[in-house]
Formats: C-alpha cells, sequence, structure tokens
C-alpha cells in the first residue's frame, strides 16, 4: 500500500519489472485507476470544484432543475462507468469523471436545499453522516482508507461513493458559510484556503495520518474552489465580480483541458508501476 503523496510500495515497485506480474501482483490485484497525489493534482482538483460548481449554476439556469439534473445523471453515469471498465489509470477518463462528479454532486446538494428546502445547517450535517458512513463501510470491509490500494472493483466502489459525497458535503458547506453564515462567497474562499493549510500541515509534520490528512485536505477543496468560483460568477448584488457562471465555468474549463492533456503526455501522475512497465514493454 502507498500513502497519498507517496511512491510505490516496495512489493508493487518489484512487480512493476514485469508487465503480467504487475498487473496481477502477488495477491490478484490489478493496476491502480487513480493518480498519484502530487502538486498537479491538487491544482487540477481545485479547478474542477469550481468548474463544478458554476457548469451546475448555468446549466440550473438555463435548462432548469430537472433538464439539468437528467444532464447531470447521463453525464456521471457515462464518465463513471468508462472509468470502471478502465483497465488503468488513464487521465482523460479519470479528470473527465470527477468533473462530472463535480458538477452532479453540486446538483444533489441543491436539490436539498432550492427544491426539498433543507436548510444548509442540516444538510451539511446529513452529508457528514453520510460520509462518515462511508467512510466507515469502506475500513471495515478493507482495512484501509489510502486511494493507492484501490486495485479491486469493491474498493473503487467505495472511493468514488466517497469522492461523489465528498463534493455534496463540500457544497453544503460553502453555502453555509457564504449564505446561511453570511460571509460571503470571498471571505468564505479565503477561509477554506486558510483552513486547508492544516491537513497539508499535519500530513507534512506527522500530526495526522497521510491518510487522514488526504481526506481532509479533499474535502476542503470543494468549499475552496467553489467559493472563489461563484464570487467570480455572482452578480456583484450577491457579493460576486459579476462575470457570470457561463464565461467562468469556459475560463476554468481552459487550463483543466491543458493541465490534463499535459498529464496524460507527460504520465508525471501516472502510478509508478505503470510507468515502469510501459517502459519495459516499449
Amino acid at each position: 500500500m502507498t500513502q497519498p503523496g507517496g511512491g510505490a510500495t516496495t512489493e508493487w515497485a518489484r512487480a512493476a519489472s514485469g508487465p503480467e506480474h504487475a498487473r496481477h501482483g502477488r495477491s490478484g490485484a490489478g493496476w491502480s485507476k487513480v493518480p498519484e497525489v502530487a502538486a498537479l493534482f491538487w491544482i487540477v482538483k481545485v479547478l474542477t470544484t469550481g468548474m463544478g460548481e458554476t457548469a451546475s449554476d448555468y446549466l440550473g439556469r438555463t435548462l432548469g432543475p430537472i433538464p439539468a439534473g437528467a444532464v447531470g445523471l447521463v453525464g456521471i453515469a457515462t464518465l463513471l462507468t468508462m472509468q470502471f471498465r478502465a483497465d488503468r489509470y488513464r487521465p482523460w477518463i479519470y479528470w473527465s469523471a470527477i468533473v462530472m462528479v463535480s458538477v452532479f454532486g453540486t446538483m444533489a446538494a441543491d436539490v436539498f436545499h432550492v427544491v426539498a428546502g433543507v436548510p444548509y445547517t442540516v444538510s451539511t450535517v446529513m452529508f457528514c453522516a453520510a460520509l462518515a458512513g462511508v467512510l466507515t463501510a469502506w475500513y471495515v470491509s478493507e482495512k484501509t482508507l489510502s486511494i493507492h490500494s484501490i486495485r479491486t472493483r469493491r474498493r473503487e466502489t467505495f472511493y468514488w461513493t466517497t469522492v461523489l459525497t465528498t463534493f455534496a458535503l463540500g457544497t453544503a458547506i460553502g453555502d453555509l458559510t457564504a449564505g446561511t453564515l453570511h460571509l460571503g462567497y470571498l471571505s468564505s474562499g479565503i477561509l477554506f484556503a486558510v483552513a486547508i493549510a492544516a491537513p497539508a500541515l499535519s500530513g507534512r509534520f506527522a500530526w495526522l495520518s497521510p491518510v487522514a490528512a488526504f481526506w481532509s485536505a479533499y474535502i476542503l477543496t470543494r468549499p475552496l474552489g467553489a467559493s472563489f468560483a461563484d464570487w467570480m460568477g455572482v452578480p456583484a448584488g450577491r457579493g460576486g465580480v459579476g462575470w457570470g457562471t457561463g464565461p467562468v465555468t469556459l475560463a476554468l474549463l481552459v487550463p483543466i483541458i491543458a493541465l490534463v492533456s499535459y498529464l496524460a503526455v507527460s504520465r508525471k501522475d501516472t502510478p509508478a508501476e505503470q510507468r515502469t512497465a510501459a517502459g519495459a514493454v516499449g
């Protein structure tokens, strides 16, 4: 097992010496289907959270809540199907799935508030409980929450369920601070930028385990990116810059495409055993 931010374990480094051995390993597990965690991982993650927020808002206002939800559902179902069918980490498939989870997670959180009338305080507690339940079930079943242990279909299912729940929770938290607590979008973004330093430093100085630090930071990236995206997109009357959710969505999409293209070509975030095996085959 690897910890977030780390390299391959000794076992998997040895397995990478032969493509077939690396694919199956000693326990019959397959390739890792998630990227290595480094600086670009967090940059792309924050960009996708912001884009998911504004894209969801734009679709909701343009198409209406129900048609927008249908588009989001089809999108997430399609991309997750592709992700589950992939034989290893594929940058374009993985990050496209993350984008659609971001869009649909935002819609899920908004449905509770806008359609069902559930206050953000209540939905935040609900999503916190849901996330705790998913993580508990994952750990009880697999005895690990490390994303680099995800080499089986069951662990991959736990992983994507966790990711979707973190997006919904992050949306609710961001709207809670910006709206219910009246901090506004910019102040909320600054708050979460400061807050995310805590798990980053905790993981670096071993105040938290690397896995706990990773998931804490992962949750906070959602309200961080969404708060700044909302600030750029919403009208000045709502405390924003007023650029519009459509233009902000496109503006965030450009660097996402550029960075994922770079990752796909450079293989910088491809798991080490896959890079080694590809080199051996080539």
